[in-house]
């Protein structure tokens, strides 16, 4: 541990080789560093060169700087573990009164009672000590924050956000999807990539918890699936493969929900598994919504050697397939009471002649009203697919 620095600052000689004699041990066994000043424009310089020193005893009445207008100048400074230690005559307890009032610390009278000084060193070093952990605690959480903003933008940067996505479709084809993580990370995430001319591949995806680790799985579990998802012919086929390789690396028995599907833009047909996830909303041309069979499968990346079984539909020209995860039919408002699926089809089918982009700002914007100011406790994501 480093020495404390510790400046002395007295017109009077004698005080200079007091300090030295009393606290010789703790001088020689580096605990203690001692710097002397006579008055305080000769304490500021010392300041200046030494700006690690942490205790000041200064004397009040001194030459050409006294000791009220030393702590003013120290104040100044703003430096939360300086620790300023007042000393005077016994008589002179206006002054002393006022330099507490200003921010001393403590004070000690002339003659100076060695003993009490030293203890009330000690007491000085003790809040020293702690404004340093405090300011180490400090830095480590802005620290921390910033990396949770650097894994929140790249958390954002690997999820599609280019809208609309294939330019090159947009006579059959309309699709927008949004992420918003409760905390500065999220494990909710959505994807969507072209399989062949016709088809393309539909993901949504809540892994469970909370923060950097959900954070983590949830990166790991969008490149097993898509790379997957690339990979086999069938829906099915794919979160199988994808929930042994999860269920192989997963680390306290993380797992997520999963819906997959691939739709055929050509035809209008959507296979699709459902692996614990919550079911879509099915949203037709006339307003109507349509909630999707329950899922079938378990979740995936708990249990190895799993079979995942697929369904079909097939979607019409203006129908729409909601994806969402249940950040949004769980939202809370101030009464405690969950958005839930009503309010949901009440809003989809209130949207059902506009794009994609309108339903989710539409939904959106209809859980920002019921929530009313609440605090986001889940991630609420929406992933919708129009068949135009």
């Amino acid at each position: 541990m480093a020495a404390i620095k510790i400046l002395s600052v007295d017109d009077e000689a004698p005080l200079e080789l007091l300090m030295k004699q009393y606290f010789r041990r703790k001088i020689r066994n580096g605990e203690y560093e001692f710097f002397f000043a006579h008055n305080g424009l000769e304490a500021l310089a010392v300041l200046y060169n030494h700006p690690d020193i942490e205790i000041i005893l200064s004397d009040i009445n001194m030459p050409e700087m006294d000791g009220l207008t030393l702590l003013a100048k120290v104040n100044e400074m703003r430096n939360p573990a300086l620790r300023v230690i007042m000393v005077s005559a016994y008589g002179d307890m206006k002054n002393i009164r006022q330099a507490m009032n200003n921010g001393a610390f403590d004070f000690a009278t002339k003659p100076i009672d060695m003993d009490d000084l030293s203890v009330t060193i000690e007491k000085a070093i003790e809040q020293i000590t702690y404004v340093h952990a405090s300011q180490k605690e400090h830095s480590q959480l802005e620290s921390l924050r910033k990396d949770l903003d650097a894994a929140r933008d790249i958390q954002q940067y690997i999820l599609p956000r280019v809208f609309p996505p294939f330019p090159e479709e947009a006579g059959r084809l309309d699709i927008f999807a949004s992420m918003e993580a409760a905390k500065e990370v999220g494990g909710d995430f959505y994807d969507f990539f072209r399989i062949d001319e016709d088809r393309i591949a539909l993901v949504i995806a809540d892994v469970c918890g909370k923060g950097i680790p959900a954070a983590l799985f949830m990166a790991v579990s969008r490149t097993m699936i898509r790379a997957k998802g690339s990979q086999c012919k069938h829906v099915g086929e794919c979160l199988t493969e994808s929930n042994h390789l999860l269920a192989s690396y997963s680390i306290d028995c993380m797992f997520l929900t999963v819906f997959y599907a691939i739709y055929n833009m050509r035809t209008g047909e959507l296979t699709y598994a459902n692996a614990g996830h919550n079911p879509p909303r099915l949203l037709h041309a006339d307003g109507s919504v349509e909630e999707l069979p329950l899922a079938k499968n378990t979740i995936v990346g708990a249990f190895d050697g799993i079979e995942y079984l697929e369904d079909s539909l097939q979607m019409q020209p203006g129908d729409s397939l909601v994806m969402y995860t249940d950040g949004v039919t769980e939202a809370i408002n101030p009464a405690e009471e969950e958005f839930g699926t009503e309010r949901l089809d009440a809003i989809l089918g209130a949207h059902a002649g506009e794009g994609c982009q309108q339903i989710v700002e539409s939904v959106k914007g209809g859980l920002n009203d019921f929530v009313d100011g609440a605090e986001q406790s889940d991630d609420i994501t929406l992933l919708v697919v129009k068949r135009k």
